[in-house]
């Protein structure tokens, strides 16, 4: 298989993570114009399991390092595998959260919120799995994450809002994705030993990083079934989302773009994993979760969601967006050896 060793490398791919967690999220956009972000899900949880089968067969097969994905799914005990798939699970709750506080109050908001808060407590429980990188940098770093993050929600009371209990809605459903999102990186980092002692004895039946990905994104599409069935009966906004509705209001161009949303999250999320063993977990996921300030860019200056905003709006987001940038750079400086 495929493995990173350099750490300049794993930053570099941090940073595509960070760029497809902050992206992805313009497929919905764009989607759900046209039908509700339930149907777009589907969609979405099909391409990102999509992606780690490709990635498992290609990647994950090639070299001579480590096991085969193959190889490694015969060796595969069943305590790894369902650490592999209750981060799916808990991921898709949270995400499900972030989609929904998309729809209801913009890319602007449900990111900073939302994965910010993420950022902070996922940074702060895989570093506990996984303690590498200097600890004050590292959560310096973080911290600058936590006060843009309050920055952002000053910036939000800003905006007019027509209906106050939406608003709220919104903030609440991000607030919530965040504590939820934080806590499923570590199951994910705990199916997998240091890729420089995979064969050691005491790491038998521990998953390569290309079968935790697998495990994870069927973690996230079989539980679809519940969580995404629910959330259609009985919508945080609007009226019920028929299922008839996937088949009679969807097209080939809609499903694409619910396929290649998922698709983008996920190489985000491959590119994490695998940069996790150089960087170290908690600065891939710290770094990664800078997707806050790629989706405010987009929310801000693509789709404007910030342009009826009262005056110093703009002093209060060019803030948000310093103080993101010098906490990334703490958590990069964090492990620079």
């Amino acid at each position: 298989m495929v493995i990173v060793e350099s750490y300049p490398v794993a930053v570099l791919m941090c940073i595509v993570t960070m760029i497809c967690w902050g992206s992805w999220a313009n497929t919905q956009k764009l989607a759900t114009k046209e039908w509700r972000f339930q149907l777009f899900y589907w969609d979405y949880c099909l391409g990102a399991l999509l992606l780690t089968l490709i990635f498992a067969f290609t990647l994950g097969s090639m070299g001579d390092d480590g096991r085969g994905f193959l190889d490694d799914l015969r060796q595969a005990q069943g305590k790894y595998i369902g650490y592999a798939l209750i981060g799916g699970v808990i991921f898709n709750v949270a995400n499900i959260l972030l989609v929904a506080a998309i729809d209801i109050a913009g890319m602007a908001v449900a990111f900073p919120v939302g994965i910010g808060l993420a950022l902070v407590i996922g940074v702060i429980t895989t570093y506990r799995v996984d303690p590498s990188g200097d600890p004050f940098l590292l959560f310096t770093g973080v911290a600058c994450v936590a006060v843009a993050i309050i920055v952002d929600a000053l910036a939000y009371r800003r905006i007019p809002s027509s209906g106050q209990k939406t608003t709220v809605k919104g903030i609440v459903l991000s607030v919530l994705c965040g504590i939820l999102m934080g806590q499923f990186f570590q199951f994910v980092a705990a199916a997998m030993p240091p890729l420089d002692h995979i064969s050691d004895p005491e790491n038998a039946g521990k998953l390569t990083p290309y079968t935790a990905l697998f495990f994870f994104a069927l973690g996230l599409f079989l539980s679809s079934f519940i969580i995404n069935t629910a959330v259609m009966m009985k919508p945080f906004v609007g009226e019920p989302v028929p299922f008839g509705d996937y088949f009679r209001k969807g097209n080939l161009r809609l499903h694409l773009v619910g396929v290649l949303g998922g698709m983008i999250w996920c190489v985000g999320m491959s590119f994490a994993i695998l940069a996790g063993d150089a960087a170290g977990y908690a600065i891939s996921y710290g770094l990664g979760q800078g997707a806050t300030m790629v989706a405010a860019f987009w929310g801000v200056f693509i789709w404007k969601e910030f342009k009826d905003a009262q005056p110093r709006a703009d002093r209060l987001l060019a803030l948000m967006f310093l103080l993101f940038v010098i906490g990334l750079a703490f958590i990069i400086y964090a492990n620079i050896k």
